[in-house]
């Protein structure tokens, strides 16, 4: 479970890379894929490692992983373009929801009721949290109002989100980490490719980002995922679904300290939820 939350706490991070850059993310994403497959691919490239790549059916899991990854994160930033923060989040967190129900299913997990107590209380903490009410987001949505894309695009990452969490479960019981990573970021290059080199003004984003595409690259699309996809050997979908709630804690107090972002009394309150939430959830290895 550590390898998890490091990978969540370093995922969190990712909005002050992303401002600080000022480049758009399909370029962003791009170069910090390139990055982590040329990394990846320099250790994977020994002897060892080339009885464990995917052959047969597996390719096409492979391929599902990749795509399935590159909608959710393009989905979920277009939430944030065209809706509000809150918004966005809200509608994207609807994942662990999705996983409680897909799991029994897919994957054969016991939905106990302290799973269930874990996603109310991280669901109630996360509306608190942003100060958003279930009411005003669907009045939004049923009178398509200019965010209703936004809002839909959102519940549609987090579907997406949920699709991909059950994915890794599946593949990360027989398969290395970095060879996950790695066939993750190659897929996603691949399709972002024909529209990153069409990019107006490409030069100036590869000089004046390269930090940027430096520091996605090695943490955020190669640490990050492979301590990510290790942690989903040994916890269950449920779970780490629940733990993800843990990002956009850690997300607004790093927007609090790197942008004298506001943390008002409702941030203070939903984070303790969702804390709590994790605590449930960190403890709730017996049924």
């Amino acid at each position: 479970m550590l390898y998890i939350l490091t990978a969540i706490f370093l995922w969190s991070s990712l909005g002050i890379v992303i401002k600080l850059s000022g480049v758009s993310v399909h370029v962003l994403m791009f170069f910090s894929c390139i990055i982590s497959v040329l990394l990846a691919g320099s250790v994977l490239s020994k002897r060892e490692f080339r009885r464990e790549m995917p052959k047969g059916k597996n390719i096409a899991h492979f391929l599902a992983l990749g795509l399935v990854s590159l909608i959710n994160t393009f989905s979920f930033f277009y939430a944030y373009k065209y809706t509000s923060i809150a918004n966005a989040v809200l509608t994207h967190y609807t994942a662990p929801v999705i996983v409680a129900f897909l799991a029994p299913v897919f994957l054969r997990e016991r939905l106990t009721m302290k799973i269930l107590l874990a996603v109310a209380v991280a669901t109630a903490g996360l509306w608190v949290m942003l100060g958003v009410s279930a009411g005003e987001l669907f009045r939004l949505a049923v009178a398509g109002d200019r965010s209703t894309g936004g809002i839909l695009a959102g519940l549609f990452s987090g579907f997406a989100y949920a699709l991909l969490i059950i994915l890794i479960r599946i593949l990360a019981k027989d398969f290395n980490p970095l060879i996950l990573a790695f066939f993750q970021n190659l897929i996603i290059a691949a399709v972002l490719a024909p529209f990153v080199f069409s990019t107006p003004r490409l030069l100036d984003s590869l000089t004046s980002a390269w930090w940027a595409f430096a520091v996605m690259g090695v943490v955020h699309s190669t640490i990050a995922p492979v301590l990510y996809f290790r942690g989903m050997r040994d916890v269950t979908a449920n779970r780490t679904a629940i733990l993800g709630y843990l990002e956009p804690v850690c997300a607004i107090f790093l927007g609090a300290l790197f942008f004298n972002e506001t943390v008002d009394y409702k941030t203070i309150i939903g984070g303790v939820m969702i804390l709590f939430s994790g605590y449930l959830t960190i403890t709730g290895n017996r049924p």
